[in-house]
């Protein structure tokens, strides 16, 4: 009878303490947008167009950094607390190997801006397409990367921050659910940190080295060729855009040269030379 008793009682127990669970995780889970971009590879040789505006196509791609450390950060949210994580690009048929990376590694579903004009668009025309996407959406949290690895504007983030009316900061280190929101740590100058406490809905953008990144497993792999993915043209996104407020007039490759200079007169005229040169002219010290 004893015996009997104990293991009711562990059966009501055991389902009670998973309604609990579920119950807690139910109330605090997240539906996160993940903003990623793909860019030439760092190690890439890197060759510029005819009209010296930007690099050719031909080269290789990946994830953007900064962009890879976010995803990590949001899978880990997820994993804490239950919930979504959605990714989003912009940019042709090469970028969604992106997406395919980030359902690998545990994403629910993508969002796939496709089309080549969304190369060449400045951060806030990207914002705004970006926007323009989801307006349909309900998201407790959006995290981009600090910057992207090619243009390196870090200004996309909060840039849709301003469009979607939310709370924004940037270069985040740290990120710790509240009952009033969120609290999260944010890197500053010469070793400070500033610790913000934000209610949600809300934007981050995302420091690399925040995390440690995972690799997607083989199940993984196999799994995102099923998971939902969403295509959106420019021409659905394109009202809500204008021209580029930024502009690339040129690029160049810096040309290399040599200069040799002798210094003549006495040791101490010379070493006062040489200091007004190491200063004004060569600016290291």
């Amino acid at each position: 009878m004893v015996t009997a008793l104990s293991a009711a009682s562990a059966v009501v127990y055991t389902r009670l303490f998973r309604l609990c669970q579920l119950t807690l995780y139910g109330s605090q889970s997240v539906k996160i947008l993940v903003c990623m971009k793909q860019v030439p590879q760092k190690d890439a040789p890197l060759k510029l167009n005819d009209a010296g505006t930007w690099i050719r196509e031909d080269v290789s791609y990946e994830v953007n950094e900064p962009d890879a450390f976010a995803l990590e950060e949001a899978l880990r949210q997820k994993e804490k607390h239950s919930g979504e994580v959605v990714v989003i690009t912009a940019g042709p048929a090469r970028a969604l190997q992106v997406l395919r990376e980030a359902l690998a590694k545990g994403a629910d579903r993508a969002i796939h801006l496709e089309d080549d004009g969304f190369v060449g668009l400045d951060a806030y025309n990207t914002a705004r397409a970006i926007a323009a996407a989801i307006k349909d959406e309900k998201f407790d949290l959006i995290f981009t990367g600090l910057q992207s690895d090619d243009y390196g504007y870090a200004q996309t983030g909060v840039i849709l921050a301003q469009i979607l009316g939310l709370p924004h900061a940037t270069i985040i280190m740290q990120i710790e659910k509240t009952d009033a929101g969120i609290h999260v740590k944010r890197e500053l100058e010469a070793g400070f940190f500033q610790f913000v406490d934000m209610p949600l809905p809300a934007l981050l953008t995302i420091q690399s080295g925040i995390n440690k990144l995972r690799y997607a497993t083989l199940i993984g792999i196999k799994q995102a060729k099923t998971k939902p993915l969403r295509k959106v043209t420019l021409a659905e996104v394109q009202p809500a855009m204008g021209g580029n407020l930024q502009k690339i007039e040129k690029l160049y490759v810096p040309q290399k040269s040599k200069n040799t200079e002798f210094l003549e007169g006495p040791p101490a005229e010379v070493a006062k030379k040489l200091v007004e040169k190491l200063k004004n002219e060569v600016r290291v010290i």
